[in-house]
């Protein structure tokens, strides 16, 4: 299949690593230029050396903070001018710390609104003037699983994501008329690094193993696995292409069957 993506241009936020890094070798894969951010510069240029030996692709590496209003602006906008137009963003910017909910500050609690919630919001407000010039786009936001089932231990997360939520089914509708799309991802339990963070937080909370920990987290979803960064990244680049043309203000979970709500 045909995705229609070669020519177009996509900025990954969060790609040095995971399930960001593998977003933007399957968009680079298809034929898409693509931009790409992180806060560490080495991993930064790991990433983007890897995607242009894999794809022979044109991968441009800009180190910046999502938590930074500053580096937003400049990500984006640098982006689009480099590659002279932009049609996809993929909003990406990891998660807050674990903990119960009376352990947080107010600081806790705007930092993580900072970093998951406005990191969302100011991306995609940078990228609508340019997806406008260019007759529409693509906005995908990786949030979580915590956003249909909240996840023990994960209040700053359950709480903040669904924001994100929010925003997205009112942004769709808002912005249909320029043909730009919105739609969220809710990955379940993904083979990543911010996964085992959680898992070994988890463990040290417990007092058990966290290779105990790993295998009854893995035995929680119907299809007995974690899934891979690849899996997700699929999602999210057919999400961004010419075939999901009908497809807006969606929040679709890729899980392994983890989540037992029907809606």
């Amino acid at each position: 299949m045909d995705l229609g993506l070669k020519g177009k241009v996509a900025l990954v936020a969060g790609a040095s690593q995971g399930m960001g890094r593998a977003t933007a070798l399957g968009f680079a894969r298809e034929g898409a230029r693509v931009a790409i951010c992180a806060r560490g510069e080495a991993a930064l240029n790991e990433a983007a050396e890897m995607i242009r030996k894999q794809t022979g692709g044109e991968v441009l590496a800009m180190v910046a903070d999502m938590a930074k209003p500053d580096d937003i602006k400049k990500f984006v906008n640098k982006g689009a001018e480099h590659f002279g137009r932009l049609d996809i963003i993929v909003n990406n910017a990891g998660g807050p710390p674990p903990g119960e909910f009376m352990k947080f500050t107010d600081d806790d609690w705007s930092n993580a609104y900072n970093l998951s919630f406005m990191s969302t919001m100011r991306m995609t407000r940078e990228a609508v003037p340019h997806m406008r010039r260019v007759g529409g786009g693509r906005v995908i936001n990786i949030t979580s699983y915590s956003v249909k089932e909240p996840i023990t231990g994960l209040v700053l997360s359950n709480a903040v994501r669904s924001a994100v939520i929010g925003l997205a089914k009112t942004l769709s509708r808002e912005l249909a008329r320029d043909n730009i799309l919105i739609n969220n991802i809710c990955p379940g339990r993904i083979d990543t690094e911010r996964a085992q963070k959680l898992n070994k937080a988890r463990a040290d909370r417990v007092g058990r193993p966290v290779e105990e920990i790993n295998k009854e987290m893995a035995a929680e979803v119907p299809l007995g696995r974690y899934g891979t960064a690849e899996e997700t990244a699929d999602l999210i680049v057919f999400l961004g292409s010419d075939r999901a043309s009908y497809i807006t203000g969606t929040t679709i979970q890729i899980d392994g069957g983890l989540i037992r709500g029907i809606q």
